[in-house]
């Protein structure tokens, strides 16, 4: 395996939606490559984090101009 490949393959390895021959392929990769195994840890602990992550309540007036922004989006959105 390669770094593109580590890169592309990264969401099924942290979601552990891989074949156990490709965590063995990834995981050596990983261990040799420092550039890998800093995105993978970072990668990991961002997920982490925003897991445990409390939602804060978005002020009414922040609320109000952000639904306002998605409608004027949304209608311009071509109708199919």
């Amino acid at each position: 395996m390669n770094c593109r490949e580590v890169i592309l393959e990264l969401s099924s390895y942290l979601d552990g939606d891989m074949g156990a021959d490709a965590i063995v392929e990834l995981e050596l990769h990983v261990g040799n490559c420092v550039d890998c195994r800093v995105v993978v840890d970072t990668v990991r602990k961002t997920v982490d984090i925003y897991c445990k992550a409390e939602p804060l309540p978005l002020p009414d007036d922040v609320r109000d101009r952000l639904h306002a922004a998605l409608f004027k989006r949304l209608a311009q959105r071509p109708q199919f």
